[in-house]
């Protein structure tokens, strides 16, 4: 299966969002956990994208259905979900993104996400949700997790996984690696797809071979500091 590429977006630019599509990703994170854009910087960065084939992903913070539903107004292609470590929590975030009688959001006809009204909600596409598996819990209720409806990636946050690895008290379910590989197992059972951020492009490949097909690769953050370190290493000796 090809991969779909995409970046996490955590300064809060719309100009960014903006060259990020223009130059090829097919889907980007705007990330509300970690990142430094606030909640009021998500419509602009979204507006950003239109006219490209880029989805616009908003990762929560936390899973507040009044925020998941502002977020699909805006015009948000999808969520994701941090810490996602059961098979109920995956139900309640879908509930909130669906409208009745799939879920509970809010319905409204003149939203930006229908286009202030010009397109028909049920002519909308379905949200995206992708959950985050991040540990040790939910890499063990991963098959329940991958089998809710609505839920259609399995993401690992593997800086998270690692350290609940390294200092959670959850009983052991075998190495980081092992856990990627039942991350994506579970997720091909289901039908699901299951996705990954790197931080180094040359090891695409290696977690493409097991399986990930939802690759995200770097941050705008890292990327512009890993440059700026870089030409700053290359003058140091003038």
């Amino acid at each position: 299966m090809k991969p779909h590429i995409g970046t996490f977006l955590s300064i809060g630019s719309p100009t960014i969002a903006e060259l990020a599509s223009l130059s090829g990703f097919d889907w980007v994170l705007i990330d509300l956990e970690h990142g430094n854009g606030s909640e009021s910087s998500v419509a602009d960065q979204l507006r950003a994208l239109r006219g490209s084939r880029t989805q616009g992903i908003v990762r929560v913070g936390a899973p507040h259905p009044d925020l998941i539903a502002r977020l699909l107004d805006w015009g948000a292609d999808g969520v994701m979900a941090p810490h996602v470590d059961s098979p109920a929590q995956a139900e309640a975030i879908v509930h909130s993104m669906h409208y009745p009688p799939r879920g509970r959001r809010g319905y409204s006809r003149t939203v930006r996400g229908h286009q202030y009204g010009l397109r028909r909600p049920e002519d909308s596409p379905m949200p995206v949700m992708m959950a985050q598996i991040e540990s040790i819990e939910g890499v063990r209720n991963a098959v329940e997790i991958a089998r809710v409806e609505g839920v259609d990636v399995l993401f690992v946050g593997p800086a998270d996984l690692q350290h609940d690895l390294n200092h959670g008290s959850g009983a052991a379910v075998g190495d980081f690696t092992e856990c990627l590989k039942r991350v994506v197992a579970a997720a091909e059972c289901a039908g699901k797809k299951s996705g990954i951020l790197v931080r180094d492009p040359a090891d695409v490949g290696y977690f493409m071979g097991l399986g990930f097909t939802q690759v995200a690769i770097e941050s705008d953050l890292s990327i512009l500091r890993k440059s700026w370190e870089l030409i700053l290493s290359q003058l140091k000796p003038l």
